[in-house]
């Protein structure tokens, strides 16, 4: 395998699009392309329409307490969840939209009070990613962050947002074991557990705990 094709991703500037034809808009707008692809090589030229599920940006937090060893998940209805594994109640990481005018910053934070009810302590960056490319531009920024989980509430969430949400604390051991017995289905979640999994060892020092006054 040639070098630039370990590259990772590339843009493809023969990528011609037609303006967005919108099909759909309810939680969220649907549109549909027209996409031209210009051949290159011995590539064949290609001509085709896509319909994809639009999305603003979005912040994923594993919310961690490194003092008490615990991570602190959530448990909420998904209806795709329902649908497609017949298990509505999904286990996840705290996820949530960028609001007009806030940071990535500070719709994590934001996200960690709704819907565990917790502060963040501190917060680190790790990647983005998109959880279905194929059917929606959603681009998620996946963060890891330090809370106190002493004083979590038993449930958390947004009332005009129709969020009832349990808050699922455990140990890192038993959050790492979720992805071994497959009991998370949550793509966004199986890599923040996994990415935990790779670097639990490095944790007091990503996420130090606050100097005492």
């Amino acid at each position: 395998m040639k070098n630039d094709e370990l590259s990772g991703d590339r843009r493809c500037p023969d990528a011609e699009l037609s303006a967005p034809q919108s099909i759909g808009c309810g939680h969220r707008e649907y549109h549909r392309f027209f996409v031209s692809l210009d051949g290159r090589g011995d590539v064949v030229p290609q001509r085709f329409d896509r319909d994809i599920l639009r999305s603003r940006p979005v912040v994923g937090v594993l919310a961690i307490d490194p003092v008490r060893d615990e991570v602190a998940l959530t448990r909420q209805f998904r209806l795709a969840a329902h649908l497609a594994l017949d298990r509505g109640e999904m286990v996840e990481i705290v996820a949530g939209g960028v609001d007009d005018g806030e940071s990535l910053e500070q719709a994590a934070r934001r996200e960690c009070r709704e819907e565990i009810g917790a502060e963040v302590l501190g917060l680190v960056p790790l990647c983005r990613l998109m959880p279905a490319p194929a059917f929606s531009d959603e681009l998620m920024n996946l963060f890891v962050a330090r809370i106190d989980s002493g004083s979590l509430p038993l449930r958390a969430g947004v009332a005009h947002e129709c969020e009832d949400i349990e808050i699922v604390r455990c140990s890192i051991e038993e959050a790492i074991e979720l992805i071994g017995r497959k009991a998370v289905h949550s793509a966004p979640t199986i890599v923040a557990l996994q990415w935990l999994a790779l670097n639990r060892e490095m944790l007091t020092t990503l996420l130090p705990p606050e100097p005492a006054d």
